[in-house]
C-alpha cells in the first residue's frame, strides 16, 4: 500500500488532505510541530504520527528513514502565515525547507508534491496562467518561488518527480482567524449588526479547502502531470459578491461595511488562475 509523509499535518490544509488520504485508503505518515493539536483530529489514531520541527534540523540525519521510507510527500508545512511581509520567509524559512526536501530526496524520496502560493505571480493582473512568469512581490511570494526553482536545478543533479501546486484563495471550517470568513463567522457569532471589510471590489479565484486537499490528493497520486500546477476554480469572482453568497446561503442576518479597510498592497485588484492543467489531471483520474 503506498504510503504518503504528509508535513504540517496539523495546519488547516494539512487537517484536509490526511482526511482524503484516508478515504482514499493510503497510509499517512502525518507530521508537525505540535502534537498537541494533533491529538485533537479526528484521524490521529488513523495515521502514523511523527513529530518534527524543522528548526531542528540535523544534516546528519537520513529523514527518509526517520520518516519510515515514504513513497511521497506532501509538503505543506510553512512558518510565519499570514505575515507574507515578514523578511524571516527567505532569511530562515528558504534554505531551511530546501535543504530538508533535499535530504529526503539524496536518500531516497522519489516523489515530491509542495503547495505554492498564486503570490508567486506578483502583482500580474487577469488570468494566471503556468506559463506566465514569475513577479512575486513579498518576502513570502519571493521565498516560495525561489524553493521551486532551487528545487527545479536539482533535478539535473538527481532524478525525481516535483508537483508544485499554485494554491489561490480558499475557505472552510479550522481556517486562520484573520482570514476574512473566519472574521466574518466571529462577528456573526457575536452578534455584530454590521461587518467592517474592505471595499470588496477584488477580483479573486476562491474554493472551498474540501476541494482544495481533493485536487492536492489527486495531483500528488499522479505523475502524469508534473512541475507548475494552478489549484484553483478557474472562474473568478468579485469578493463582495462572494461574501453576499455566503451570507444568503448561511441565513445570517448581518449588514455589509464596503470601504472600512483599505485594499491590501500585496496583491492586484483582479486575478485568477488558469486551472486547465488540473482539470486534465481530474479527467484523467476519473477515466482511470
Amino acid at each position: 500500500m503506498r504510503k504518503v509523509l504528509v508535513t504540517g499535518a496539523s495546519g488547516f490544509i494539512g487537517n484536509y488532505v490526511i482526511e482524503e488520504l484516508l478515504n482514499r485508503n493510503i497510509t499517512v505518515i502525518a507530521s508537525s510541530t505540535s502534537e498537541e493539536k494533533v491529538k485533537q483530529r479526528s484521524w490521529v489514531s488513523k495515521v502514523k504520527f511523527i513529530s518534527f520541527d524543522l528548526k531542528e534540523f540535523s544534516s546528519s540525519i537520513n529523514y527518509f528513514d526517520y520518516f519510515n521510507e515514504p513513497d511521497n510527500i506532501i509538503h505543506l508545512a510553512w512558518e510565519g502565515l499570514p505575515n507574507y511581509k515578514s523578511l524571516f520567509h527567505f532569511e530562515e524559512s528558504l534554505s531551511a525547507h530546501y535543504f530538508f526536501l533535499k535530504n529526503l530526496i539524496v536518500n531516497g524520496l522519489k516523489d515530491v508534491t509542495i503547495t505554492g502560493s498564486c503570490l508567486e505571480y506578483g502583482l500580474q493582473e487577469g488570468c494566471l496562467s503556468e506559463d506566465n512568469c514569475t513577479q512575486p512581490a513579498n518576502p513570502y511570494g519571493i521565498a516560495k518561488d525561489s524553493l521551486r526553482k532551487f528545487l527545479e536545478q536539482y533535478q539535473h543533479h538527481h532524478s525525481f518527480s516535483l508537483k508544485w501546486l499554485r494554491l489561490f484563495y480558499m475557505y472552510g471550517k479550522g481556517q486562520n482567524s484573520s482570514s476574512l470568513f473566519s472574521q466574518l463567522e466571529s462577528a456573526i457569532q457575536k452578534g455584530d449588526k454590521t461587518f467592517n471589510m474592505s471595499g470588496g471590489e477584488q477580483v479573486r479565484d476562491y474554493l472551498h479547502v474540501q476541494a482544495v486537499a481533493s485536487y492536492i490528493t489527486s495531483t500528488a497520486l499522479q505523475n502524469n502531470i508534473t512541475g507548475i500546477i494552478n489549484c484553483c476554480s478557474g472562474e473568478p469572482v468579485k469578493l463582495i459578491e462572494l461574501v453576499k453568497t455566503h451570507i444568503a446561503h448561511k441565513g445570517y442576518s448581518i449588514s455589509l461595511n464596503p470601504g472600512y479597510y483599505p485594499y491590501p498592497d500585496y496583491e492586484p485588484m483582479r486575478f485568477w488562475g488558469d486551472n486547465s492543467k488540473l482539470k486534465t489531471i481530474l479527467a484523467n483520474e476519473q477515466s482511470g
